[in-house]
């Protein structure tokens, strides 16, 4: 079975948790595409649901294939958030940010009653820090903002290159609102909750990829089929 196959198997468990009337938080990336399509074609069923897109590209997508979308403006406060991961950890913490849309995820995400994560299981790590973590930054000082961010990795026992994202053409990677990107390529993050209060105390970085205390459950398909870790059904997160 492909890795898209495992992936369309964890969207298709989580369409299933989907009741009429939900807002809902539409994630970004190759597995929440999955969610999407999956979504719509229960919308033509007949479900009634309206979503937030944390990306453009969502955006787009939900358009094109007829389902209902509002803002977080309009609709402040989400029942449910369906989103994919970059890895995550026994304790359900998660790195998130591989699609650049990591920003707008934890707005929708922390706007939202529940998240659940849709991966498959190469996303399953024991320590965080396999996969670069991103880090959203405002291009005004630049390199001022990358010292800090390399002095905070070193204060959280992390070391690693930071890489600033670049498109396939070699431009700058630039995200929906208007941000860039550094990837740390760190190995391992020994103190996630250390490294992201570091972090969210440089001025320049809008958002890092550490989400914290954010999921309920994380839906994973693997070879065996499909499990769950955590409580799909619970409300509320630690804060």
């Amino acid at each position: 079975m492909s890795a898209e196959d495992l992936k369309r198997q964890a969207a298709a468990e989580a369409v299933r948790l989907v009741e009429d009337g939900m807002r809902l938080g539409l994630g970004t990336g190759s597995t929440a595409r999955h969610f999407v399509d999956l979504l719509a074609a229960r919308v033509r069923e007949g479900l009634k649901v309206v979503g937030v897109p944390t990306s453009e590209a969502t955006r787009a997508q939900a358009q094109s294939l007829g389902v209902p979308l509002t803002t977080l403006d309009e609709t402040p406060e989400l029942d449910l958030t369906v989103d994919g991961a970059d890895e995550f950890d026994p304790a359900l913490r998660l790195v998130k940010g591989g699609g650049g849309a990591l920003l707008r995820e934890k707005i929708v995400a922390a706007a939202s009653a529940r998240m659940i994560v849709i991966t498959d299981e190469s996303k399953r790590v024991e320590r965080l820090g396999r996969f670069p973590l991103p880090v959203e930054v405002t291009p005004f000082g630049l390199e001022a903002t990358r010292r800090m961010v390399a002095r905070a990795l070193a204060a959280s026992g992390c070391a690693g290159d930071i890489v600033l994202r670049r498109k396939s053409d070699g431009l700058v990677f630039v995200t929906d609102g208007g941000h860039f990107i550094f990837d740390c390529g760190l190995g391992s993050i020994p103190d996630p909750e250390k490294l992201a209060e570091l972090l969210a105390r440089i001025p320049g970085v809008m958002e890092h990829g550490l989400f914290l205390n954010m999921a309920n459950a994380v839906i994973v398909a693997g070879a065996a089929g499909v499990s769950i870790v955590g409580d799909p059904s619970a409300r509320g997160r630690a804060q």
